[in-house]
C-alpha cells in the first residue's frame, strides 16, 4: 500500500475512500425525501379536498332530491284545493236531504285530515290584517267597526304546505270612511285652505 489512497498494483481507490464518494451521490436524498414529503402533503390535501367535495355533493343531491318531492306534494296539493272548495259550497247549500249533507260531511273531513297530516294549512284571514303576500284583494269597502286594511270578509280561504303559500286567500278589505268618497278629507281641508 502506498500513502496516496490507493492500492498498489491496480490504482483504484480503496475502499475506505468509497463511503466518501457515495456520500457525494447521496447528499441529493435529503432534497428528494423533502419533496417526497411535499407530495404525499399534496395528495393527502387532495384527498381530503375531494372527500368534502363529495359530501357536499351527497348533501346537495339529498336536498334537491327532498326539495323535488315537496315540490311534487305541492302541485298535488294545490290540485285537490278546487275539490275542497267544492264540497265546502255543497255543505254550504241548504238541502232536505240528510244522508247526501252527512256524506259530503264526512268526505270533507277526510280531504281536511289528509291536507292537516301532510302539512297543508287552510288560512280563513277574517279579521286579520291585509297581508298581499297571502292575501288577494277582490275589494274595498267601507265597513262600519272594522279597521282600515283589515280582512271584512274571505271569499275563498288560502292554503300553505309546509310555509309555501300554495293559493292566497281571496277577501274583501275594510277600508276607512274617510276613502270612501273623499267628502269628509275635503270637507275638513276647506276651512284650513279658507286661513
Amino acid at each position: 500500500m502506498s500513502g496516496n489512497g490507493q492500492d498498489e498494483g491496480n490504482g483504484k481507490p480503496r475502499p475506505e475512500e468509497e463511503p466518501a464518494e457515495s456520500g457525494l451521490q447521496e447528499a441529493p436524498a435529503p432534497d428528494e425525501a423533502a419533496t417526497l414529503r411535499r407530495e404525499v402533503a399534496d395528495l393527502k390535501d387532495q384527498l381530503l379536498r375531494r372527500r368534502a367535495d363529495f359530501e357536499n355533493y351527497k348533501k346537495r343531491m339529498e336536498r334537491d332530491r327532498e326539495n323535488a318531492g315537496h315540490e311534487m306534494a305541492e302541485k298535488i296539493f294545490a290540485e285537490l284545493i278546487p275539490a275542497l272548495d267544492n264540497l265546502e259550497r255543497a255543505l254550504g247549500a241548504t238541502g232536505d236531504d240528510g244522508s247526501l249533507r252527512t256524506g259530503v260531511e264526512l268526505i270533507y273531513r277526510e280531504l281536511l285530515a289528509v291536507f292537516e297530516r301532510n302539512g297543508v294549512k287552510a288560512h280563513d284571514p277574517t279579521g286579520q290584517l291585509f297581508d298581499p303576500t297571502t292575501h288577494q284583494a277582490l275589494s274595498h269597502e267601507v265597513v262600519p267597526g272594522m279597521e282600515e286594511g283589515t280582512v271584512a270578509e274571505a271569499f275563498r280561504k288560502g292554503y300553505s304546505y309546509r310555509d309555501r303559500l300554495l293559493r292566497p286567500a281571496l277577501v274583501k278589505v275594510a277600508k276607512g270612511p274617510e276613502d270612501a268618497d273623499g267628502t269628509e278629507e275635503d270637507a275638513a281641508e276647506a276651512p284650513a285652505r279658507e286661513h
